[in-house]
């Protein structure tokens, strides 16, 4: 939820005439273009500007002829700069299919959407504080301020009091903004099976926040179900392991996020799915410059070549990159 609010701030923050420069470029998803080609369709340097189009950029690298979509995302931040990950996806290549948005008119009720105002207020000043880490437990996010906090206990009543009209906006509402609101308070509903499966229904809605929110519900639940085997919660992570292959830099960071719980007891169903249908994915998201998105991946593919922990830690710490990657073709090949 931080970095999902840090990416809401620092898009509003692009659209100023304050700007940011970008940093670095990141481009992923591209097996036969080449870097060359997509960057000179981007018209985007590190040390410029952030662009102040982002439809427009996106417009511009689909009309290449290999192509068939694009996204690009401005993300906080790489020594006060940002971060613009570019993600291709090449015609014939792996495709993360999306519903079509929805167009009913249904709204949340006012007490939702007040509770909602007020928790966004403290949620953001909390992130300025410092106070925003969050505790998912106990099945839905908790952060550590007491204010954002408060709020997100009383989500709890809500999620029960208007659980229908929850769900009812979290698949139909055409505006995505309602929406995101309602996947993210129908996770904190007391009877977690049946959260379960509406936030993976939501996991392939058209819009990025929607399906962020989705994951962060779903990982709060799988970290609970974890806690308590007893309660007979199963979460497959199918659509976590194929969103790996998407054009938006949100989805693939959270989606190796939740997977990094998923794979903690090195479920073989799991490792197998990695295995067969993300390596390349995991491979080009392990060498993204700013660490802390590149480790989820890193591990991923460490577990995936069955390496111990420690030494997955200790490549990390090496940076011997290349030592992983042979481990892991080891591997697939020992696989088939």
């Amino acid at each position: 939820m931080k970095r999902t609010l840090l990416l809401f701030l620092f898009a509003s923050f692009a659209a100023s005439a304050q700007a940011p420069k970008v940093g670095q470029v990141e481009i992923f998803g591209i097996r036969k273009v080449s870097p060359e080609k997509i960057r000179k369709a981007l018209g985007v340097l590190e040390g410029g500007p952030l662009p102040s189009s982002k439809v427009e950029i996106e417009e511009r690298l689909e009309m290449l002829e290999e192509v068939t979509r694009a996204t690009i995302e401005a993300i906080c931040c790489l020594e006060k700069q940002a971060i613009l990950y570019v993600g291709i996806e090449e015609r014939g290549s792996t495709h993360f299919e999306l519903r079509l948005p929805p167009t009913s008119e249904i709204r949340l009720p006012e007490p939702v959407m007040q509770e909602w105002l007020s928790f966004a207020t403290n949620l953001a000043a909390a992130v300025r504080k410092g106070t925003a880490e969050e505790d998912l437990t106990n099945g839905h996010s908790l952060v550590a301020d007491a204010d954002a906090r408060q709020n997100q206990l009383k989500f709890v009543d809500l999620a029960e009091s208007h659980e229908a009209v929850l769900r009812d906006v979290m698949r139909n509402a055409e505006d995505e903004q309602q929406r995101a609101i309602a996947a993210y308070i129908v996770a904190y509903g007391k009877d977690k099976k049946r959260v379960a499966d509406e936030l993976q229904y939501a996991m392939r809605d058209a819009d990025s926040t929607v399906r962020v929110n989705a994951m962060v519900g779903l990982v709060a639940i799988t970290i609970y179900s974890s806690m308590h085997p007893e309660s007979g919660i199963r979460i497959s992570p199918t659509w976590f392991v194929e969103m790996l292959n998407s054009t938006h830099f949100t989805d693939r960071a959270k989606a190796a996020d939740a997977l990094f719980h998923f794979t903690a007891k090195r479920d073989e169903h799991v490792i197998s799915h990695l295995r067969d249908r993300a390596l390349p994915a995991l491979t080009e998201m392990s060498a993204w410059h700013h660490e802390s998105h590149a480790i989820p991946a890193f591990i991923l593919l460490g577990r995936v070549a069955g390496l111990p922990e420690p030494e997955i830690q200790e490549l990390w710490k090496k940076g011997d990159r290349q030592t992983l990657l042979k481990k892991v073709k080891e591997s697939a090949k020992s696989a088939n």
